[in-house]
């Protein structure tokens, strides 16, 4: 039973589940910062092996529906292990790819494997006192961007100093030490499991159609997370190409901005507790749009593009707090609900990375910041027109 303070366990058990969400999600990113010397090992171009950014974030959506689900009826200790390991295995195998397919598969294995901040979430909720719910979760969200910013940022100047394949090395042994830590820690119990492993698969369509507040909050992450993946996973090859001519490393360290989403996250669990998700999402969304053209003006102006950085991440984070919270407590099964909001908003952010790659190659900046802007128009449409929010 959760009780009303949290007590000095409770936050340890946080900590490591926020830091363990940081690794792991750091896994998704690491190619994004590495495209221009991806490129230059393999004797192509940055904007041609954009689209590996784009298949990360596909994988992680694959990954996301196939083992997130079983959080609601399977033993997540060993769950968590066996992702671990396969996530570890898929990360060497990235170090040592000798081509862009092979590295495409592998980035792919590891972004299907490294769900597991998506199966911890559920349970910090589940353990949380109602009155601080999205407190709990904002937590685990802060690490979790933590790890997006880290792997901008670190990636970026250690692939500088020790080439791109260090990174993902670097990135599996980080992986197992953090994943058999957490899976050490982690409670054995389980929910009674009603039909098959995979019941909470097929249980996903009649989920969402019976659930207005889960589709709502699945539809609007996806706008959302689409809009910053189509500018975040482009930055790269803005800062590296005219106007700017930034070294990957210097790119990278763009990155820091990011650590807004860091401190909007407990900020935004508190407003969510507070005065509910609905308000939160509209406000988060009012920013974003406010984003698309700084992002547009950041083309040639760097003030734009930092005021513009700021704001995007505030708003996602602000936004995900929101209908993740939202979502965990919408059902009777938080795994497979969370599974359908995150699978959603991580389709909207590959299919806004592959966009914004060929945009990029055909318009420049500007076809990215309108990818962005379409897919935030998306996102509103859902939240507008889908009812009322709690």
């Amino acid at each position: 039973m959760a009780t009303a303070t949290a007590t000095p366990r409770t936050t340890l058990f946080l900590i490591l589940i926020a830091v363990c969400s940081a690794v792991t999600a750091a896994n998704i990113y690491l190619a994004a910062p590495l495209l221009t010397l991806i490129a230059r090992d393999f004797g192509s171009t940055p904007s041609a092996v954009a689209w590996i950014a784009s298949v990360a974030q596909l994988g992680y959506a694959v990954g996301l529906l196939f083992f997130a689900p079983l959080g609601d009826g399977v033993n997540r200790r060993r769950l968590v292990g066996a992702l671990t390991l396969v996530t570890t295995v898929a990360l060497a195998a990235s170090a040592a790819a000798p081509g862009t397919g092979a590295l495409a598969v592998a980035v792919f294995v590891t972004s299907a494997a490294t769900v597991i901040p998506q199966l911890l979430v559920p349970l910090v909720a589940e353990r949380a006192p109602a009155a601080r719910r999205a407190r709990h979760v904002a937590a685990v969200i802060a690490g979790l961007f933590t790890g997006i910013v880290a792997a901008r940022v670190l990636g970026g100047l250690a692939g500088q100093a020790f080439g791109w394949r260090w990174v993902f090395a670097g990135a599996a042994v980080l992986t197992l030490a953090l994943g058999a830590v957490t899976a050490a820690v982690l409670p054995t119990a389980r929910r009674p499991r009603t039909g098959g492993v995979f019941a909470g698969i097929a249980a996903l369509p009649g989920l969402v159609r019976h659930s207005p507040d889960l589709w709502r909050a699945s539809l609007r992450q996806a706008g959302m997370f689409g809009a910053w993946s189509a500018v975040w996973t482009s930055l790269a090859l803005l800062l590296t190409g005219a106007p700017y001519h930034l070294s990957t490393a210097t790119a990278g360290l763009f990155g820091l901005f990011g650590l807004t989403a860091s401190a909007v996250a407990p900020l935004a669990g508190g407003l969510v507790d507070r005065f509910g998700a609905a308000k939160v999402v509209r406000s988060a969304y009012l920013v974003a749009a406010a984003s698309v053209p700084l992002f547009w003006a950041g083309g040639r102006a760097l003030w734009a593009l930092v005021l513009a950085a700021v704001a995007v991440h505030a708003a996602l984070v602000a936004s995900h707090v929101a209908n993740q919270t939202l979502a965990l407590t919408t059902t009777s099964t938080p795994a497979t609900a969370n599974t359908a909001y995150v699978v959603s908003g991580f389709a909207g952010g590959a299919l806004a990375s592959a966009a914004a790659g060929p945009a990029f190659g055909h318009w420049g900046w500007g076809g990215v910041c309108a990818v962005a802007g379409v897919w935030l128009v998306v996102g509103w449409g859902g939240s507008a027109f889908g009812g009322r929010g709690r």
